[in-house]
């Protein structure tokens, strides 16, 4: 029996095809979505402000189109062969639909208007209105503000869903719902509006026994606010594991798959990774390294912790307390640096060995020792997730000179995100949450060796691979086993499915010494930009905005 895996990313989709018995990876294909991601116009030219970040729904729908089909001929198996679906998703990542769900910028009157898209997890332009949802949250002393000890995020549904109403009320009125893109592909795939109670519980103020907050909590944000929840959210909720319903005829035909085959409820891309990771037990760091960095870790009791993105009952396993921390950008960085930063000299230096200029960079940046740079960064590139919850941080270098040399450069920038990581697991032992040891997974955790041995070396801990370096979109295909009944719960799905490499990074002891005296002068600078002693960063930030209207 087979599983597909569908996993949605932030440059693109991916599906896999997986032996439920196993999980055995028998073909998986990645499709960039053809709209990427839209950060400074819309496909029709429209400008779009600093911090901006949207996406097409359509893409999500050609993912499926392009990759499903593909991977079935390319494994030589029938859909008869799968026997359920499962579904991951950037988050949060809202849209504004019709009651049927069509997407308001899909319609003609609307596909000028960027408050009518996808708005990308990273889209930061609502940090005013988080700012607010805060305030006023704790001036209430609302419960939910206990499962986001950092504060709530720009990154997240309702500060992205007040922004609209307070900047483009004319789409607000005409979306009979705001869904988060998990949700609405599930509801395209089952023709049942269902919502998450991951996605809910991480992103959208939800708690389990608790529900939304209340309508006067909403109105104080705004009085045309109020009713936000019974008008355009409710609906629903489905947890981990639990079928939301079967592939309706019309996608059946569409994605070449068979009527009614069980798809599971939604669930976070970086959640996914846990199940196949192997991880079912509490004190194991599934760190997810990508694009952005996410901290996955799983508790046997309630322990509010600063700074994390998400604190939810059955949230990432059922059983278990589930922690989400997160640095906002990680893999971007580096990528910003290979764009930027590249000299020619190293160009032609790459060209003559056979190299590419990516590739000779991380040679030479390994060659160096901890603190032969004499540079020291903030990881601060995309805002600070955790533990700070600030979107108007920003990146900071520090110890130029007229020899610094770009492997310096990428060295530090690397050191940077291993110090952010080390900051959130130092904020989960401060509070007695255990970490003892860390499995990595992404794209940055199989191809960049250089940058998990800082990582291991930083922490201090040993890091585990995981069997399968496509861990969110196996994860998705393990709800999608668990969701058609194939196996009776996690735990077991996890123990067939999921699992480790023998291969780990050990932390290599002199390495840390060092990193332990550049680590402490990274918290003076991380306290003093990010903690208020000098707020420069969110006034340069202002002055942009300032700038740009």
């Amino acid at each position: 029996m087979l599983t597909l895996g569908l996993d949605y990313g932030t440059e693109s989709g991916r599906v896999m095809l997986v032996d439920a018995s196993s999980g055995a990876e028998l073909a998986w294909r990645v499709v960039p979505y053809p709209h990427g991601v839209m950060e400074r116009s819309l496909p029709d030219g429209t400008p779009l402000a600093p911090d901006w970040a949207l996406q097409h729904p359509t893409d999500y729908l050609h993912v499926l189109e392009e990759a499903v089909p593909a991977v079935l001929a390319e494994a030589n198996v029938t859909a008869e062969q799968i026997v359920g679906i499962g579904v991951d998703f950037t988050a949060s990542t809202p849209l504004p639909t019709r009651a049927d769900g069509t997407p308001l910028c899909t319609l003609p009157e609307f596909s000028g208007s960027p408050h009518a898209w996808v708005k990308l997890w990273k889209h930061h332009a609502a940090e005013p209105q988080a700012k607010r949802i805060n305030a006023v949250a704790a001036e209430r002393d609302e419960p939910f503000l206990q499962l986001y000890r950092g504060g709530y995020s720009s990154e997240w549904m309702f500060s992205k869903i007040l922004e609209t109403l307070e900047e483009a009320p004319e789409v607000y009125a005409a979306a009979d719902r705001y869904l988060e893109a998990c949700d609405w592909l599930v509801w395209q795939l089952t023709g049942v509006e269902t919502r998450s109670e991951c996605a809910a519980g991480y992103k959208g103020m939800w708690s389990k026994g608790g529900g939304y907050p209340s309508p006067d909590f909403f109105g104080q944000l705004n009085p045309k606010f109020r009713d936000v929840v019974a008008e355009k959210i409710e609906s629903p909720m489905a947890a981990l594991g639990d079928s939301a319903g079967g592939l309706t005829a019309a996608m059946a035909k569409r994605i070449e798959l068979k009527e009614g085959t069980p798809v599971s409820a939604a669930v976070i891309d970086a959640h996914a990774a846990l199940p196949a990771c192997g991880v079912s037990q509490s004190g194991r760091l599934a760190m997810i390294m990508g694009t952005s960095n996410c901290h996955m870790l799983l508790a046997d009791e309630r322990k509010p912790v600063e700074g994390m993105a998400g604190f939810c009952q059955d949230g990432i396993l059922p059983g278990f307390w589930g922690y989400e921390g997160g640095q906002a950008a990680v893999g971007d960085i580096y990528g910003w640096f290979f764009r930027n930063g590249l000299t020619g000299q190293l160009a032609e230096e790459a060209q003559s060995r056979g190299l590419s200029p990516e590739d000779l960079l991380t040679e030479k940046a390994g060659s160096l020792k901890p603190g032969q740079s004499g540079l020291l960064a903030l990881d601060w590139w995309n805002g600070c997730r955790s533990t700070l919850m600030d979107a108007d941080l920003s990146g900071l270098l520090v110890g130029y000179s007229l020899t610094t040399r770009p492997e310096e450069i990428y060295r530090a920038l690397i050191e940077a995100t291993a110090f952010g990581t080390r900051a959130i697991i130092e904020t989960f032992e401060s509070q007695d949450v255990s970490v003892e040891d860390i499995v990595a997974c992404g794209g940055l955790a199989e191809k960049s060796p250089l940058v998990v041995q800082i990582f291991a070396d930083v922490t201090g801990r040993k890091i585990h691979l995981p069997r399968s370096f496509q861990a969110s979109g196996l994860g998705a295909a393990i709800h999608g086993a668990v969701a058609a009944g194939h196996y009776p719960d996690f735990k077991t799905s996890v123990s067939q499915m999921g699992g480790l490499q023998d291969k780990a990074y050990e932390p290599d002891a002199e390495a840390g010494r060092v990193y332990d005296r550049l680590y402490a002068d990274y918290r003076r600078l991380h306290d003093h930009f990010g903690r208020g002693g000098d707020n420069v960063m969110k006034r340069l930030k202002a002055l942009r905005r300032e700038q740009s209207a």
